[in-house]
């Protein structure tokens, strides 16, 4: 799946640091710019991911709006710039779960680029929750309630957002955010049930990954063992035929 030889790992490794380090940057000077930068590489990394030769050009058709808007909204934020910059986002990650799901699925082994790949898609599931939520607090500030924290963080942007995202996704809610609008709320339960059945699914999909042999495993199996089984009929034989011969 990967080309150049980019390893999901690496991908999984931007969207862990992009994840740990959001909460830091919402009140450091120069935090949106650093922002701006990790959304860039996880946008990268995702592409170099996962677009093989016959889907590169869709990655790329895909992924660079979606950088481009990035820039455009750190240099001139604007609400228009903002929601097509969220929405080709969207359209970015959501051909990217696809192609995660795709090779998890495919896959005839468990192996680390398939654990990978697994913990990748909900980590990214849950950014494009977040993105969707953002665009949604951009279009309709009355959208969601905020009920603790402080003022700068009382917006769907940045870490908030990841935030209630993964506390959704994650079936967790602890109630200092409530959606409030009809959309907000349709978006909160789709995301829900998305991370319920995402977990149940896929957990039962590496197991019987993990349990069943593939094709090449099993002929192998086969080979040896009847090498083996051979091996065994001949040393029988040699004995018999030394005591016959000393009768």
């Amino acid at each position: 799946m990967p080309i150049f030889g980019f390893s999901v790992a690496y991908f999984l490794g931007a969207l862990v640091l992009n994840l740990v380090l959001s909460p830091f940057l919402d009140r450091l000077p120069n935090g949106l710019l650093i922002e701006t930068m990790l959304m860039t590489l996880v946008l990268l990394s995702a592409l170099l991911s996962v677009a093989g030769r016959r889907r590169a050009v869709l990655g790329v058709v895909l992924a660079a709006p979606a950088a481009i808007g990035e820039w455009l909204s750190y240099w001139r934020p604007d609400t228009l710039i903002d929601a097509i910059d969220r929405g080709a986002g969207l359209l970015f990650i959501g051909f990217v779960v696809i192609e995660l799901l795709r090779f998890i699925l495919q896959a005839p082994r468990v192996d680390s680029e398939v654990l990978c790949a697994a913990v990748a898609g909900y980590l990214l599931s849950g950014l494009a929750w977040s993105l969707a939520y953002s665009l949604l607090d951009r279009l309709d500030p009355n959208s969601f309630v905020f009920t603790l924290g402080p003022k700068y963080t009382q917006s769907m942007n940045g870490f908030t957002g990841l935030y209630f995202s993964f506390i959704t996704l994650s079936t967790v809610g602890y109630g200092d955010i409530v959606p409030t609008s009809s959309v907000a709320r349709m978006l909160a339960i789709l995301e829900a049930i998305f991370g319920m059945f995402y977990t149940t699914l896929l957990i039962a999909r590496l197991v019987s990954l993990y349990s069943s042999k593939s094709p090449l495993e099993t002929a192998n199996g086969e080979k040896l063992a009847g090498t083996k089984r051979v091996a065994s009929e001949k040393a029988a034989v040699v004995p018999n035929n030394e005591a016959g011969t000393e009768n």
